[in-house]
């Protein structure tokens, strides 16, 4: 019976490392040179202006639209 639970739960913490690894990552420039790179598609909010996305340390971050030069998808 343990072997089984050890399974699914091996199981589990697969299909959540796969889907958090599912979506392309993009790299944003900004215009004071910083680049950025996001897990995932970053989501702008149009009344605010600012751009969401999580940063390589899973960290949920905002940044001004008008800070953005360029954002590039990576493969």
């Amino acid at each position: 019976m343990n072997k089984k639970v050890a399974l699914f739960f091996s199981a589990c913490a697969m299909a959540v490392t796969l889907t958090a690894c599912s979506g392309p990552n993009y790299m944003m420039h900004t215009s004071d040179g910083r680049t950025i790179i996001s897990e995932g598609k970053p989501v702008t909010d149009s009344e605010t202006g600012m751009i969401s996305y999580v940063d390589a340390d899973g960290n949920k971050q905002q940044i001004n639209r008008t800070d953005i030069r360029e954002m590039v998808a990576l493969d």
